[in-house]
């Protein structure tokens, strides 16, 4: 920019777009030119974006132009046809109320173009009214609490630099492109505006006070799924669909005031929710909820159910009203066999039961927020289905209460990494009721949070999740002193949890093959143990071995042996 005879040009979908960025020397510049590029400033949208086109990002391309080629590319650009708008049809026209929950990651609306590829899905089933649950566009929520912490750092001399923080920057720009591109309603673009200003104002504050509270931290990304679900909302309507923003608060999302990790109180929530979409049924508006956020039920604050926690949002709306199934759609084929970051052929997985989908959501699957499955569980009837907005027509994973598993050893392996064991040994104990309890009441009051756990009459071994405790040494120091007394504690930090998601009662069969696995690759096992929900065996290994033996793992149980992960769909 501002370079003579060097102009900016915009590739949107193959198509050239001109607009005040270009520099010509207009005064010297042919007629034809002038009035080309003339009409298509006054006219910016005379080149429009098709849904039918598939999307390509933007490209911005510094060309040197002489007045003939910058002549022929703004005539090009005036004489290009423009490309037929497909128009969305309103869905659930014949229903009388919400009769499905689709839920759309961070992935699925990363931008403009991912928006209408969703509006399209969720128009794409006429006999279906859905309520539509939005995460925060793409990294929002990263760039969010990275916001945060350069707020902290920044310090009292640095707060007439919050408004040019780099991701806030990026957020403003995501947000205010995504308005335009999307045409949105001007009163929702200017309410866009606003928010963004009250995120800055946000962040000045954490400046000045020198602390990011947990509290804080939740209002602080509660701008993500807000800012989403505004200009999905305002794209709906202004596509002709019917559709209203809410926040889940607003509908009856009441959580205990545990910030950053709120749990969901069912018996406020459930009656209220219901009561409020039913109440508004007769619209037949498509309502568009943000995920992931509450209130607390003594503070009324914003809280946050927990990174992920938008699929609960999905599952608790489809418990209060009653609905048959939940559709979470993400950016893979439904639930895969292993995580394909670290084995490149893994399969999706055709069925899971709660309880597979649960434990796999709690050692490390990404696939699912952990307490997903407990409104399922609690509704009796409702099963969630996982899709792929980017694969429409996969069938994806369908978890349920209960399927055949006769045919199935291992349904998935699943790896977590960074993990601490703790060794609590005691003879003094042998014998004596109490030693149990004496040992969990100590995590309890720490509030440690244990992930495996494999116990002797003297002894007890245990993992503990790092990400879940903000200053492992000390606590595991507070928890040495609280033990000291009456046994012996010890610790190792960089292990791993390799999880087999399977049906335990092969287990024999299993574990020969698991040990087999392993001794080939030299990798021993530190501690194993098998779940009490018979869906799970979970083994410790040195963290430096985790991704060498899922991959020989995932190679033994679904290449080497037929039909060991269940009957073919």
């Amino acid at each position: 920019r501002g370079v003579r005879g060097v102009p900016e040009i915009y590739l949107y979908q193959g198509s050239i777009e001109f607009g005040t960025k270009i520099n010509m020397q207009l005064n010297k510049a042919p007629a034809t030119a002038r009035a080309a590029r003339q009409a298509s400033i006054v006219k910016p949208a005379a080149v429009p974006t098709s849904r039918a086109v598939v999307s390509r990002p933007v490209v911005r391309e510094h060309v040197a132009c002489t007045r003939t080629s910058a002549r022929r590319v703004a005539t090009a650009a005036a004489a290009a046809p423009a490309a037929p708008a497909t128009k969305l049809v309103a869905p659930g026209k014949n229903v009388q109320q919400a009769n499905v929950v689709y839920k759309f990651g961070g992935s699925s609306v990363r931008d403009a173009e991912r928006m209408r590829e969703v509006a399209d899905i969720i128009c794409s089933f006429p006999d279906l009214l859905p309520v539509v649950v939005l995460s925060a566009m793409g990294k929002s929520t990263n760039m969010l609490l990275e916001c945060g912490d350069l707020a902290l750092k920044a310090g009292m001399d640095g707060m007439d630099n919050i408004p040019n923080l780099p991701p806030l920057l990026a957020l403003r720009k995501l947000h205010m492109d995504t308005c335009d591109e999307l045409r949105v309603e001007p009163t929702v673009k200017a309410e866009v505006e606003k928010m963004l200003s009250e995120l800055q104002q946000l962040l000045i504050g954490i400046c000045i006070m020198q602390d990011l509270t947990p509290r804080a931290k939740d209002s602080l990304v509660s701008f993500g799924e807000r800012l989403a679900t505004r200009i999905f909302a305002s794209y709906l309507r202004v596509q002709g669909i019917p559709a209203r923003q809410y926040d889940a608060w607003e509908l009856g999302m009441t959580t205990t005031d545990d910030f950053t990790n709120a749990d969901v109180i069912y018996e406020e929530t459930l009656p209220k929710i219901k009561a409020n979409l039913t109440a508004r049924a007769a619209a037949k508006e498509v309502a568009v909820v943000t995920g992931f956020l509450g209130k607390g039920l003594s503070t009324g604050a914003i809280t946050t159910l927990g990174r992920g926690g938008s699929d609960l949002t999905a599952t608790v709306l489809g418990a209060a009203l009653e609905l048959k199934e939940v559709q979470v759609w993400k950016d893979v084929d439904g639930v895969l066999t292993s995580d394909p970051r670290i084995v490149s052929n893994t399969r999706p997985v055709n069925e899971l039961t709660f309880e597979e989908a649960t434990e796999l959501a709690y050692f490390g699957a990404q696939v699912l927020h952990p307490q997903a499955m407990q409104p399922a569980i609690r509704s009796g009837k409702m099963g969630v289905r996982v899709k792929n907005s980017y694969n429409r027509t996969a069938p994806g994973t369908v978890i349920s209460a209960a399927r055949d598993m006769s045919s199935t050893l291992v349904t998935s392996i699943v790896l977590k990494n960074s993990v601490t064991l703790v060794d609590i040994i005691s003879t003094r104990m042998m014998g004596q009721y109490g030693f149990l309890a004496t040992v969990f009441e100590a995590f309890r009051k720490y509030k440690l949070s244990v992930d495996v756990v494999a116990t002797s009459e003297v002894s007890v071994s245990l993992t503990l999740d790092p990400k879940k405790i903000t200053d492992m040494d000390s606590e595991l120091q507070h928890l040495k002193e609280e033990l000291g007394r009456l046994a012996n504690v010890s610790y190792r930090n960089d292990l791993a949890i390799v999880s087999l998601i399977c049906n335990v009662q092969r287990t024999s069969n299993i574990l020969e093959n698991v040990f087999d696995v392993l001794d080939s690759c030299g990798i021993n096992v530190v501690m194993m143990s098998q779940g009490a929900s018979k869906t799970n065996i979970s083994l410790v290994i040195e963290g430096r071995d985790g991704q060498r033996a899922v991959q020989a793992l995932h190679k033994k149980f679904f290449e080497e042996l037929p039909h060991s992960h269940g009957p073919k769909h």
